[in-house]
């Protein structure tokens, strides 16, 4: 008997797919652009230093606390009409912030923004799943999300230097809304509905847990980055352990749970959350140093920091396309644990590479790290994808989006604190008498105590700043190669029995 093989997409169907990269790709966009729009932004709103921290943050916070809930709820209503009503709130929001006149308004314009993020990225991920039925070209479409939504996160700061040569600083947010209004305009023509699961409340309790833990614990991992261990972290860190024990009871007795705890025992599943993590933990950790270091130890522009960047960019487009070409070659075991393997290779060069070479060392390793991630990250979603039933789809793609922003926070907190506690140390154990204690703490810091021309004392202030932050980097670099090198044995071993897709 002939098998029946699954349709493939047609011309409508990837032109859906070019529509919902848009999404992805202006969510990740997001949370990096303030890295470089951040010093035009404070000139103009003059926040206090507790304001700004939740000008940075909210987003990502509210973006992180909802990706489940959305998930879930895009699975009971429809995710492309969750996906057009978060269009929608996301198109509006960023008019807001553009136009913010204060730090107030500004922070609850990004506290919406994140609300709509959160609508959209699990939704475009999950109607992905339903328009692609046939493996090979569903490894295709979910690498080209995986590229769109990596890619993001350099994009965003180079878009960002571009318009802020010409323009104000609210035009980096101001393009969101033309982009919202096209995908308003073309989503009901192109991207078909998906199918609803079987109607069920809505589970406020967990829905309600679930956002409370994970808030908890992101504020948790940004305090220890900023501020080290102290009580303020022991308390969020405990709020969120409960929050979460609460999330996890509701799960398991729940008659519609917004997520099936049952998933988690399959193996590949686990695995593959595990993995999204790890990658997004690399991505995030040195993408947080990499501007910093660029613009400091190499003395770039925001705008010429942002260009450099722009291979780690192709890298991850390569590492997309080699995981697409190989899924019908190679197992996903071997190409999660190469992928893992190569990102820990980027750590790697990363930590060897000498500053007297210029940005060309460190930008070759945060490739070679980006290509890693590139491979790893269209593996994994995919697995979490096809390891979940089409009708979970959205819930599925909420764990995923969920994994990676808790990677990208403990990235930020693990790797952000290794190189924050070096410099810190060096600078403690070597600076000249009477340095400023802020230029003891950061190195942005000791670069405005030097000035713009130092000599004499300021300039081995300088000098032993720049020394000691490259010291930092290192330390960082090291420690996540070897946190991606102990987590490629065990995810390849538990993916291990799945065939390659086709």
């Amino acid at each position: 008997m002939a098998l029946s093989l699954p349709p493939r997409a047609s011309a409508r169907t990837w032109c859906g797919l070019a529509v919902l990269l848009l999404p992805a790709l202006l969510v990740s966009m997001d949370l990096s652009v303030l890295f470089v729009a951040g010093p035009a932004i404070t000139e103009t709103l003059a926040p206090t230093a507790t304001q700004w921290l939740w000008m940075m943050d909210v987003y990502g916070f509210v973006l992180a606390g909802l990706l489940i809930t959305m998930g879930s709820l895009g699975d009971r209503i429809g995710r492309r009409r969750l996906l057009l009503a978060g269009a929608a709130l996301f198109g509006a929001a960023s008019a807001v912030v553009a136009f913010a006149s204060s730090p107030e308004t500004f922070i609850l314009a990004r506290a919406l923004l994140g609300l709509g993020g959160a609508t959209l990225a699990p939704s475009t991920l999950s109607l992905i799943r339903g328009m692609f039925t046939d493996p090979r070209q569903r490894s295709t479409a979910v690498g080209a999300w995986t590229a769109a939504f990596s890619g993001g996160a350099v994009v965003g700061p180079v878009l960002g230097g571009l318009l802020l040569e010409h323009f104000w600083w609210g035009t980096v947010f101001l393009v969101n809304v033309p982009v919202m209004l096209l995908l308003l305009a073309t989503a009901p023509l192109l991207v078909p509905e998906a199918e609803k699961a079987a109607p069920a409340p809505f589970d406020l309790v967990g829905a309600l847990s679930s956002l409370t833990a994970v808030l908890a614990l992101v504020f948790t991992m940004k305090h220890l980055a900023g501020h080290g261990p102290d009580p303020v972290a022991a308390a969020a860190a405990a709020v969120g352990a409960a929050a979460a024990a609460v999330f996890l009871r509701r799960q398991r007795r729940a008659a519609h749970p917004l997520v099936d705890v049952d998933l988690f025992r399959v193996p590949a599943f686990s695995a593959s959350v595990c993995a999204n993590t790890a990658v997004a933990l690399a991505a995030s950790g040195l993408g947080v140093l990499a501007f910093t270091f660029l613009q400091t130890v190499h003395g770039l522009s925001p705008l010429h920091a942002a260009l450099w960047a722009l291979p780690t960019f192709a890298g991850t487009l390569a590492g997309v396309a080699a995981a697409t070409t190989l899924a019908s070659r190679l197992t996903p075991a071997v190409l999660v644990f190469g992928g893992l393997l190569v990102t820990a290779c980027g750590f790697g060069v990363v930590a060897v590479a000498p500053p007297e070479t210029g940005p060309w060392g460190f930008i070759g390793g945060y490739t070679v790290l980006t290509l890693g991630v590139g491979v790893t990250a269209t593996v994994t979603n995919s697995l979490i994808l096809t390891a979940a039933p089409p009708e979970r789809a959205g819930t599925a793609a909420g764990i995923s989006e969920t994994s990676s922003e808790l990677g990208a926070a403990l990235g930020i907190a693990v790797l952000g604190t290794v190189a924050h506690t070096v410099y810190r140390s060096v600078m403690t154990a070597h600076a000249p008498e009477g340095t400023d204690p802020a230029a003891v703490e950061t190195v942005s810091g000791a670069v405005a105590a030097a000035g713009p021309d130092p000599a004499g004392a300021a300039a081995e202030l300088l000098g032993t700043a720049l020394s000691a932050y490259t010291d930092g980097v290192t330390a960082a670099a090291l420690t996540g190669a070897v946190l991606l090198t102990a987590v490629a044995v065990p995810v390849s071993l538990a993916v291990r029995g799945l065939p390659r897709p086709g």
